[in-house]
């Protein structure tokens, strides 16, 4: 019986040179993720171009070293993918907008007929766990954080909604998620559902 090799050590290897070691991870976890994509977008070109972006992505963070998820290699790439995925449909205008409704809830939009219970509960403690943090954020970064993310507002109708210049509501935006992942890392919380 062969030995299946960790992820974190094809990681490791591709990182060291070796471009067989992507094409293993790549092979490994294809199907996974290719079934994923095509859940949320039912299109096969589609489909083919996300997974593609993905894996460009994978490898331009990997070239650069910022890659630290040890050991968590599949999780840090369906992050990817669904965060392309999210892009995607921002660029094509797909997404539903929800306006003044502040319980907006990502997994709503981007949803998986085919969840579990587990899973469900899962998704729904992270956003619970969001809110959480979301809420230790200043009023004022709070404030634009929830116009900008949630009720899908541009820089120009926060600015009028909240009588502060476009460049003081980017800045807001700006130190609320450099804060966030202030947050993030003090409480050594993982914000994941695989």
């Amino acid at each position: 019986m062969e030995l299946q090799i960790e992820d974190s050590i094809l990681v490791r290897d591709y990182i060291s040179g070796d471009e067989k070691a992507l094409e293993i991870l790549i092979n490994r976890h294809n199907q996974r993720i290719s079934s994923f994509i095509y859940s949320k977008v039912l299109d096969r070109d589609i489909t083919e171009d996300i997974f593609q972006d993905t894996f460009i992505k994978v490898i331009k963070t990997l070239k650069k070293g910022s890659y630290s998820e040890e050991g968590k290699f599949l999780p840090w790439v369906m992050r990817i993918a669904h965060n392309l995925i999210i892009d995607h449909f921002r660029k094509n205008k797909r997404m539903p907008m929800f306006e003044g409704n502040d319980d907006f809830n990502i997994f709503s939009v981007i949803g998986d007929d085919k969840l579990n219970a587990e899973k469900q509960l899962i998704k729904d403690q992270i956003n619970s766990d969001l809110r959480c943090i979301i809420d230790e954020l200043p009023d004022d970064q709070r404030e634009v954080l929830l116009m900008r993310i949630y009720k899908d507002m541009s820089f120009k109708e926060i600015s009028e909604n909240t009588g502060v210049s476009i460049n003081t509501a980017l800045g807001r935006m700006r130190y609320a998620l450099i804060n966030l992942r202030k947050i993030i890392d003090k409480n050594k919380i993982v914000l994941t559902n695989s």
